[in-house]
């Protein structure tokens, strides 16, 4: 019967399994992204490898919980995974139920940022989407054309100097291709997707965690039918 002590045990095995398989996933992802040169920020990688670490530690514990039927690591496992459950589900909300407004604002602020202390991220977005600055003016509104400010950074930073068939690629003391436009336009779509995306994922693993610590919690409460009991124990080994 689904629910039993082996019905549970399995159940527990699997889970772990994919936790293990999806934490190489999240490594494997990030030391490829650094190799390649795809993701060039050192925070970001070592962040999903951080994750990507913890979740297999966290389902290496829940395994031989599970295998072993150890008390003390299931109980360590359930709670873990409740509280993961807890910031995962939180956070997963919240990327769903963000507005435009919030959006505009947790932009404007990241490129800000990224402009002071790693230009290279800038550099790197505008070179992807062919844009030039970012398009959000002092009270939020988004507009197309780059302004003064946002070409002279393109030109001190030599943005497009390798990119002459870029739509943003201009000299210094030239005017700027009317085809150029900001990055705001070209990343707004993508920002929004990615939230969605991102929340919608997160919720349904959030629920993923929240089973496995149900059935942890059960599975621990269960006697195995396949321990033998004390020496001299009436019904010792037998269910």
């Amino acid at each position: 019967m689904c629910g039993g002590f082996t019905c549970s045990k399995n159940t527990l095995v699997g889970l772990n399994v994919i936790y293990i398989l999806v934490s190489f996933l999240m490594i494997g992802v990030a030391v490829h992204g650094k190799v390649s040169g795809i993701v060039t920020s050192l925070p970001i990688v070592g962040g999903i490898t951080a994750c990507g670490v913890f979740l297999l530690m966290i389902s290496v514990i829940g395994l031989i919980g599970a295998v072993r039927h150890h008390q003390v690591l299931l109980f360590f496992y359930m709670v873990v995974l409740f509280l993961i459950f807890l910031i995962q589900f939180s956070c997963s909300c919240a990327a769903l139920a963000i507005n435009e407004g919030d959006e505009i604002k947790l932009i404007k602020s990241a490129w800000k940022t990224a402009e002071t202390k790693s230009p290279s991220l800038v550099i790197q977005a505008e070179q992807t989407f062919d844009c030039c600055g970012l398009g959000l003016g002092e009270d939020n509104i988004p507009y197309l054309e780059p302004t003064a400010a946002d070409q002279n950074f393109t030109i001190a930073n030599d943005v497009f100097k390798n990119y002459p068939d870029a739509d943003c690629y201009h000299a210094a003391n030239t005017s700027m291709n009317t085809d150029c436009h900001t990055c705001y336009s070209h990343i707004s779509d993508k920002v929004n997707s990615g939230f969605n995306a991102a929340g919608g994922l997160g919720l349904f693993f959030s629920f993923t965690e929240l089973f496995g610590g149900i059935v942890a919690a059960r599975y621990r409460n269960l006697l195995d039918p396949f321990a033998s009991g004390p020496a001299g124990a009436p019904f010792a080994g037998g269910m």
